[in-house]
């Protein structure tokens, strides 16, 4: 066994590990903070850096609190609960400014102020993993331990939304009930402002009285339960016959109806605010043009529809295409077209991508946008709205933009979409 090392926490990572060196060696220290000293033990070696967990924590940081949730630490889903609130978003924006600097060689000319929203029990989306464990004739029901191989096994998560969160314990019971608890893979959660559902992912067919037991847990929760059986297309519903999904964005009168696996922003009241933000730095007239790349269900293009002349939005996947057209006509907005295409392919002669846009609106998956920057922003189209999930790769496309296309980046921002996670949110505003 590897000896117990003192080290300094002098930094904290990309992905929420206080960072030390140990003979000038990187080493990455889960649930260590800046300004800590600890005796930590190496548990994984690698050629640039190494990584230790702590043994005994020798001098605390003043700004370590006491993590709410009594799985921190055994549980992936969350990695900073032991730093607050306030803290974690100055660490974010940190790490985006970093990012700037370090891959796309650019700065902002104005930090945005951080958008917050309430920082527990706000994932109203999520996968939850399922695994009946015989030796403690008990069904695992939780996400993921550090180690991905193996489920966590929790009682309660305070970021989930309450209705889910604080019955993962009779969730585990329910499931260890059942005949096929064996074959029971995971639980999608996906909440409405109206209705929370639970879809159930099984790998055989159920029984009659597994059935019932879910019907009953069902309604005695008032929680829509679907059954899925295979892929996206198999999912039906167990209670009741019909399960509506929908939330509103009330600023600009408009509600988004979706499907229980369809992708939603995780945090709803921050969507609510990043919207609003994303809005406002478009400064949008009834006389734009605006096209908005990686669409989705029109979370973005339905409100800014509200503002501008004319807006198209493009998706990958056809089904969200189709969804986000019945929602523009459920709402009774004309001047939006949807189009579906693969944007990680080149699009630049899709009929489209061919029109002449004065706004860009990009809110692109982990990977980003460097494909669509091959042929766009086009000439006449003088500002563009990046809406991120991966620092990395807004850097690397905002270089491309400033570098190649001839734009500033005007202003900067993070948004805490994920409170206690190290995923950092964040928006930019180029003008050229």
């Amino acid at each position: 066994m590897n000896p117990a090392t003192e080290v300094s926490i002098t930094d904290l990572s990309h992905d929420g590990r206080g960072v030390a060196h140990i003979d000038g060696k990187a080493v990455f220290v889960a649930g260590a903070l800046p300004g800590e000293v600890a005796c930590v033990r190496i548990v994984k070696r690698s050629r640039h850096f190494d990584e230790a967990k702590v043994e005994e924590l020798l001098q605390r940081s003043p700004e370590r609190i006491e993590p709410r949730c009594p799985h921190f630490g055994s549980c992936s889903g969350c990695s900073l609960q032991h730093l607050p609130p306030a803290a974690q978003i100055t660490a974010k924006q940190r790490v985006l400014a970093e990012n700037f600097e370090r891959i796309g060689k650019v700065a902002p000319l104005r930090w945005l102020e951080p958008l917050t929203a309430e920082p527990w029990g706000y994932r109203r989306k999520g996968r939850l993993s399922v695994k009946w464990v015989s030796k403690k004739d008990k069904a695992l029901v939780g996400f993921r331990e550090d180690n991905p191989r193996f489920v966590a096994d929790l009682s309660e998560c305070h970021t989930l939304l309450p209705a889910v969160g604080l019955r993962l314990a009779e969730l585990s019971r329910l499931v260890g009930s059942l005949t096929a608890r064996e074959q029971i893979a995971q639980i999608e959660i996906a909440a409405g402002d109206q209705c929370v559902a639970l879809t159930f992912r099984h790998l055989q067919p159920l029984v009659d009285s597994d059935r019932a037991a879910l019907v009953a847990f069902a309604k005695a929760h008032e929680i829509a339960i679907l059954l899925q059986s295979g892929g996206p297309d198999s999912v039906v519903p167990l209670w009741p016959e019909r399960v509506s999904l929908s939330f509103r964005i009330p600023e600009f009168d408009i509600d988004i109806a979706f499907q229980p696996l369809d992708f939603i922003q995780v945090n709803g009241g921050m969507n609510l605010r990043m919207i609003t933000r994303a809005v406002e730095l478009l400064e949008l007239n009834p006389s734009d043009r605006v096209l908005d790349l990686f669409c989705g269900l029109g979370n973005f293009t339905l409100p800014m529809a509200r503002r501008a002349g004319e807006v198209v939005g493009v998706e990958g996947e056809a089904a969200l295409v189709a969804r986000s057209r019945e929602n523009a006509q459920a709402n009774g907005i004309g001047n939006v077209e949807f189009f579906a295409a693969d944007l990680a392919a080149d699009q630049a002669d899709a009929p489209w991508a061919r029109r002449s846009y004065h706004k860009l609106l990009l809110d692109p998956p982990r990977s980003g946008a460097a494909a669509v920057l091959d042929y766009l922003p086009r000439k006449g189209c003088d500002l563009v709205v990046y809406v991120s999930c991966h620092p990395g790769s807004l850097a690397r496309d905002a270089g491309t933009l400033v570098n190649r296309h001839g734009f500033t980046l005007e202003a900067a921002g993070v948004m805490d979409m994920f409170p206690h996670t190290a995923h950092v949110e964040s928006i930019a505003l180029f003008k050229r």
